[in-house]
């Protein structure tokens, strides 16, 4: 049994984040988890801590748009650095798991400025939203949609159905994008749907996930039973 859970107690209730705890204790994060995360007042604690990061968050975005053009190469390797810091907690949350493992095989690599995802299932697209809100911080205004359809489609009934599905505001969806070719009656009932997030500063850091996950993944130590 460890000796230095009331030490860590006694520490995480002044209002240190689990990182924080690690740094100073050299206790695991999952061991820290299982100490604290059924605990009310280590709830109260997480919540205060992730609204703090939220707005960080977003004073950053502001930042970028704000020097757009200015020395951006520093501030992308700042968003790389970040990355790499922040997936040192966030590799604990099953969520953000499962959001970067959608992205690998589903999300936009291509374009620089943009980080989307477009699938035709409700259930992908409302976890890939929640995984940009919870896991990411994301603003849900800053959160954008648009949906695909065939000339058949009623556009307003597609829009209603993945606003619903996703949780995002129908007057967050652009025009929908009417698909043209061979075949002109539609097999998808609601079209498809493309959830998007124009920011060059989260696509960074998103590439910088992707490129640690699948090499944390298969470190032997995470593959041997304790």
């Amino acid at each position: 049994m460890r000796t230095d859970k009331e030490e860590a107690i006694q520490m995480r209730k002044t209002g240190l984040s689990y990182r924080e705890l690690h740094a100073k204790l050299r206790i695991p994060k999952s061991t820290l988890s299982d100490w604290f995360s059924n605990k009310d007042w280590s709830n109260e604690i997480k919540t205060r801590l992730d609204k703090k990061a939220r707005k960080g968050h977003i004073v950053r975005i502001i930042e970028l748009d704000r020097i757009r053009g200015l020395n951006l190469e520093k501030v992308y390797n700042d968003a790389r650095l970040e990355a790499r810091t922040e997936f040192e907690t966030l590799k604990y949350d099953p969520l953000f798991i499962a959001g970067i493992m959608l992205y690998w095989g589903e999300g936009n690599k291509k374009n620089k400025n943009r980080v989307s995802l477009t699938n035709t299932d409700p259930d992908m697209i409302r976890l890939f939203v929640r995984f940009l809100t919870h896991a990411c911080r994301i603003p849900t205004e800053r959160i954008s949609a648009q949906v695909l359809i065939y000339p058949d489609h009623d556009a307003k009934t597609c829009i209603d159905f993945w606003s619903a599905s996703s949780s995002i505001v129908s007057s967050k969806f652009t025009k929908c994008t009417v698909i043209k070719g061979r075949h002109k009656t539609n097999r998808l009932p609601y079209g498809i749907c493309m959830v998007n997030v124009s920011s060059t500063y989260l696509k960074e850091k998103v590439k910088a996930w992707l490129n640690i996950l699948p090499k944390e993944l298969m470190q032997k130590r995470n593959h041997e039973s304790m």
